[in-house]
């Protein structure tokens, strides 16, 4: 490795610390917002088994196909890194013994992994926020889901959002709308790029979504799922629209929202901004009501969403520097153990505090000012035999004597 440059792995970065600082802030909005909705945070292990999202996802679907990192470990256990949160969530509902303790609602927030290409705001290894709500009976929970998805965008200050929503159905309807549709495509197969073609067969609705210009013209009049509900879908569906309209939640529905993963069923909805070209999408989810099921547990109605943290830090400004309330400066090694013991003082009163580390009185305001300091406490000998420190108020110059347990006074002043 000698002389060689090291560079991280395509896809993945590091979370620098005014990159975190944003995430940071996108958490504690989480936080709040969830925590008003009745959420409590679960921990989800980042190794999970490869036959838990073959079973979930889908074998046919991108990410199982050609985005998980699958590998089999020394234990010959086929294992993998989560691609996504929401079958790792049903996996420790059903493990934790938790079908029979009422309504659970829950989110995390963590590192997910897929190796697709990298471009604006989407990374092989990126940080999600997700929420999962097990025992969603009914348009009444999705539209508690979707009010809260967006107080949380809310409470971040992000314009020029849109909530769309769409329906994709379920087990009774969906069958036939998925003859219509195939039928639809095939007759247009020949003008539709090669990944449409492939899905035709495997997962048509993910047609519709297709970016690709030459397709999206041959799919003006495809039809859509919202036209072939059944009677409890279409109820569903305006129960949701209802509720929504209660609380002044805006949105559109969007007939071509669908799901890259098998599970969903019914409700689907996304969160799209256009400052973002394309790929505008910033938090997106849906009813997946068979999936514990499939999962070897009871028959469970549930509804969650994701949302990726460098996607919305991207509509985000940069947090300010971390905040130095008060730097140290110490005159003199004698006065090195006195100032560190008031620089702990100065901590365990709420301050933040850096100590300039001792040396040349010009060497240290040098750090204070580098630090961004709001403050400097400057400790000589004099002021260490007498019991004060110079505080000086490094935006207007102004110096004054003050005792140590003073100094939180004058800075929160």
């Amino acid at each position: 490795m000698a002389g060689k440059s090291l560079q991280s792995i395509r896809g993945i970065h590091d979370g620098l610390p005014a990159e975190v600082r944003v995430w940071q802030r996108i958490e504690a909005a989480a936080r709040k917002v969830f925590a008003s909705y009745a959420f409590s945070e679960v921990r989800l292990p980042v190794l999970e088994p490869t036959e838990l999202f073959v079973r979930s996802i889908g074998e046919a679907t991108d990410i199982v196909s050609k985005e998980m990192y699958a590998f089999t470990d020394q234990g010959n256990d086929h294992i993998c890194l989560r691609p996504e949160g929401t079958a790792g969530s049903v996996r420790a509902y059903l493990q934790g013994g938790l079908t029979r303790s009422g309504t659970q609602r829950w989110f995390y927030v963590g590192p997910m992994f897929r190796r697709e290409r990298p471009q604006k705001g989407r990374l092989r290894q990126f940080q999600q926020i997700g929420v999962e709500m097990f025992g969603a009976s009914g348009p009444l929970e999705d539209v508690e889901m979707l009010a809260m998805a967006h107080a949380f965008l809310s409470e971040l200050g992000i314009s020029g959002l849109n909530l769309e929503i769409n329906s994709l159905g379920c087990s009774a309807c969906r069958p036939a709308y998925r003859d219509k549709l195939v039928a639809y495509l095939n007759a247009r197969a020949d003008k539709l790029c090669e990944t449409c073609n492939e899905r035709i067969e495997k997962n048509p609705m993910r047609v519709l979504d297709c970016k690709v210009a030459s397709c999206q013209a041959e799919l003006g009049d495809a039809p859509e799922m919202v036209d072939h509900l059944c009677d409890d879908c279409e109820s569903h569906f305006t129960g949701l629209k209802q509720g929504l309209d209660a609380l002044a939640v805006p949105y559109r529905i969007n007939a071509r929202i669908v799901r890259g993963l098998d599970y969903y069923n019914r409700t689907a909805f996304e969160i799209v901004t256009d400052q973002l070209g394309a790929q505008g999408t910033v938090l997106a989810g849906g009813r997946y009501d068979g999936l514990v099921q499939e999962l070897g547990g009871p028959p469970t109605q549930a509804i969650g969403f994701a949302a990726g943290l460098e996607r919305l830090a991207m509509l985000l400004a940069e947090s300010d520097a971390a905040v130095v309330d008060v730097a140290v400066a110490a005159l003199g090694e004698a006065t090195i153990t006195h100032s560190l013991q008031q620089a702990a003082f100065l901590r365990s009163a709420g301050l933040n505090v850096v100590h300039c580390g001792g040396g040349s009185a010009k060497r240290q305001f040098k750090v204070a000012d580098r630090e961004a300091a709001r403050f400097v406490v400057v400790i000589g000998e004099d002021e260490m035999n007498s019991g004060v420190v110079t505080l000086k108020n490094l935006a207007t110059g102004e110096q004054q004597s003050v005792p140590v347990n003073q100094i939180v006074n004058q800075v929160f002043a």
